[in-house]
């Protein structure tokens, strides 16, 4: 199995949820990654999103969420969507870890590690895989809490994580290929997307120099899912196309 490529994108209103949802197969994506909004509705009752949608190969290959963990509401909110994604064949929960970032120490960071592999192995005996969605002003922001965090866990944890290129970049992190380089071991997804002057942009319109990013991930043998996270507010069905192409092609000649 190689790099499966899906799609994510933030949408306002039923026509862009169409054409999000009608046209990801369309475009030559495997898969969506669903924002917590396009699935949130049905959470309670899966059948209904089926019905909705039916269920081609990829809807909700993974389900966008998150929340702190440091209440028992905000874990059974968790376990909600493990039960919805169980029925509705996602593979991947990616949590944003809504805690802000400032004033937490090594302990504190660390203790949430501890948090995110008590819910990783419920996430696993569902059939589902957790992955950190690293972010900005969360607790894993800075480089040296990546190494506290995952210093927490073991591959029996079922935590993994996904590589956010502009959320790196935005945290003050520029050698995206050597986070890259050391996690190698947890990455179960990539959130693709580019950046500059403060802002998202469609892949490919940023500064961010991705050639070594793309040598970085086929030099791990990556192979597992690879998502366009398109936030820069642009059309549809343009930023598939684009974000697809920009992924496939490796960037300055390093090909899939």
């Amino acid at each position: 199995m190689g790099i499966r490529y899906a799609f994510s994108r933030p949408t306002a209103g039923a026509a862009e949820e169409e054409a999000l949802i009608h046209g990801y197969q369309t475009a030559g994506y495997e898969g969506l990654q669903l924002k917590w909004n396009q699935y949130m509705p049905h959470v309670q009752e899966p059948e209904r999103f089926m019905e909705r949608w039916g269920q081609p190969p990829g809807l909700a290959s993974a389900l966008i969420t998150g929340g702190t963990l440091l209440s028992d509401d905000s874990k059974e909110e968790l376990r909600r969507i493990f039960r919805f994604g169980k029925q509705v064949g996602t593979e991947l929960i990616v949590y944003c870890h809504s805690v802000p970032r400032t004033g937490l120490d090594k302990e504190a960071i660390a203790g949430f590690a501890r948090l995110f592999a008590e819910l990783g192995k419920e996430a696993q005996a569902s059939g589902l895989k957790l992955s950190l969605h690293h972010h900005y002003d969360q607790p894993v922001m800075h480089r040296a809490d990546f190494d506290i965090f995952f210093s927490e866990l073991r591959p029996e944890d079922g935590v993994g994580l996904t590589i956010d290129t502009a959320h790196l970049v935005k945290s003050g992190i520029s050698d995206v290929a050597e986070v890259i380089r050391s996690f190698a071991p947890f990455i179960n997804n990539f959130h693709m997307k580019d950046f500059a002057a403060g802002e998202y942009r469609i892949l490919g319109e940023g500064s961010i120099d991705f050639q070594p990013i793309m040598a970085e991930v086929k030099r791990i043998g990556y192979a597992g899912w690879m998502s366009a996270d398109e936030e820069s507010g642009g059309e549809i069905v343009t930023g598939m196309q684009q974000c697809l192409q920009f992924m496939k092609s490796g960037v300055g000649g390093v090909s899939e």
